[in-house]
């Protein structure tokens, strides 16, 4: 199994965003994760287009683009256009799930579906199939440095079984309090890729603290 970090760049110190990427960019980091946040299907803003296509321009990461917004049908293209490498929308914000899959699809974008710590993995018994990417929310989302919800290893497992099920080739990963004492943990479940927001930014060296949790 390979093992892959995206590191959150919401963690990241915004007054220093380029010097952040670039820290990202010589790191054994996989890809660059960017959480947009609309303050309506989460409790919080976080930052739009004009930011992405900036860290877009600079990075030479593939951005992992993640969609906490209403009505993300209406923005696929753009996000798309903008440099999304994979574009991940929730399950729970989308009336049309497969029609959205197949939209970034058709746009050369890898598609992911994230759900919420309440939402059954069954639900995407449909769905999985067509899918890149499941994230699996380790904490509500909406805000950095929560507590991880212990409860997150069963449906990891739940979701790996769903996926052997149906031979789905979808990775598996993992957004919300991850860290070094849980990295070995969530691998071992089952996680391809662990978000790591706070635990990579707030160290004294991300690019170490990256690969200490590859080595987990």
């Amino acid at each position: 199994m390979n093992r892959h970090i995206a590191p959150s760049i919401l963690a990241a110190d915004f007054t220093r965003l380029g010097e952040a990427v670039a820290t990202i960019n010589n790191s054994k980091a996989s890809w660059l994760h960017c959480d947009i946040m609309d303050g309506v299907f989460v409790p919080n803003v976080s930052f739009g287009m004009p930011v992405l296509e900036a860290v877009h321009n600079i990075s030479t990461k593939p951005l992992d683009v993640h969609l906490m917004i209403v009505e993300p049908e209406r923005y696929i293209d753009r996000f798309c256009a903008l440099g999304a490498d994979v574009l991940t929308l929730h399950q729970e914000a989308s009336r049309h799930l497969h029609r959205a899959v197949h939209q970034i699809k058709e746009n050369g974008v890898k598609a992911g579906i994230s759900l919420n710590p309440a939402t059954p993995v069954s639900t995407l018994a449909d769905i999985v199939q067509d899918l890149d990417l499941v994230l699996i929310m380790s904490v509500n989302p909406g805000f950095g440095g929560q507590k991880f919800i212990e409860r997150s290893y069963q449906r990891i497992a739940e979701l790996k079984e769903l996926i052997e099920k149906t031979h789905s080739k979808a990775l598996i990963e993992v957004d919300g309090g991850v860290n070094l004492e849980n990295a070995a943990s969530l691998f071992a479940a089952g996680a391809d890729v662990l978000v790591a927001g706070t635990s990579v930014f707030h160290t004294s060296d991300p690019a170490y603290t990256i690969e200490q949790l590859l080595k987990a």
